[in-house]
């Protein structure tokens, strides 16, 4: 197993410049001197929520700058939803209003917004000139496939990504069509019980990046949509209700998301 650490850090609220528009996106970074690699963070249909901010807030203790752009700036500014006890999940409006965005979006806007994420973080004194990683979950899984495909990124670890084979936000050609432009590592994490992605979509995808010898690792747990939300539940004890959640499948995956970045950024 790899070990984790758990580095002083410095959070913020940053706007990231993007043609006259300015995306919100919530920074972590390492609070010590020096240069380090870099991860950006794509989230489910929710927005930046606490459970996203965790994220990026973990990886950064591993010793990186993390970054989480929102992802529906056009649509909705400021949209955020979380986590709620009383529901033992999200509640209906706000997957209602996940989904209402979530079908808005387009691919040369989502695009648009990974490009200026990777400008901005070259802009940092702190982040070293090697390439990026990136993370995403379903929405975000399905974005970090897109961002794969820019020669800036060195890493991906994909998360359930929806709608991958199927798909692109407005396009006429599928995401999984663009797998031979993927010049990094990728790694796809996938729920053999997902409800949103079928066993056959993943092995579509496995075989695409096979097919293109694309450096590539694809996890199969058993587990259903989302196994990973709610890896904080030690933290926050509340989240252990989220049926999500998967004790065995979302440490493994970790470890995994861990050893890409170690190696390539």
């Amino acid at each position: 197993m790899l070990k984790t650490t758990n580095i002083e850090i410095n959070t913020t609220k940053v706007k990231v410049p993007n043609n006259g528009l300015e995306i919100d996106a919530y920074l972590a970074q390492p609070a010590q001197n020096g240069t380090f690699g870099a991860v950006i963070v794509f989230p489910e249909i929710f927005g930046i929520n606490r459970n996203i901010r965790d994220i990026t807030e973990l990886i950064a203790k591993q010793g990186y700058v993390a970054i989480a752009p929102a992802m529906y700036q056009r649509i909705a500014p400021g949209f955020e939803a979380d986590f709620s006890p009383e529901d033992a999940g999200f509640s209906p409006e706000s997957y209602r209003l996940g989904l209402e965005y979530y079908q808005q979006v387009k691919y040369h806007e989502i695009l648009s917004d990974i490009q200026a994420a990777i400008t901005y973080l070259k802009t940092l004194p702190n982040v070293k000139d090697n390439g990026i990683g990136v993370i995403g979950f379903c929405f975000g899984g399905h974005v970090a496939y897109i961002a794969a495909t820019l020669p800036d990124i060195k890493a991906t670890a994909s998360f359930y990504g929806a709608g991958i084979t199927t798909s692109s936000y407005g396009e006429d050609t599928p995401t999984i069509n663009r797998t031979s432009e993927i010049k990094g590592t990728i790694y796809a994490f996938f729920g053999t019980r997902d409800a949103f992605i079928s066993q056959e979509e993943a092995e579509q995808i496995e075989a695409e990046l096979s097919k293109y010898n694309i450096n590539h690792c694809v996890f199969r747990y058993d587990a259903g949509h989302g196994f990973f939300a709610g890896f904080f539940k030690d933290q926050y004890p509340f989240i252990t209700q989220n049926p999500s959640y998967n004790p065995e499948a979302a440490p493994d995956a970790w470890q995994n998301v861990l050893e890409l970045f170690q190696n390539n950024l």
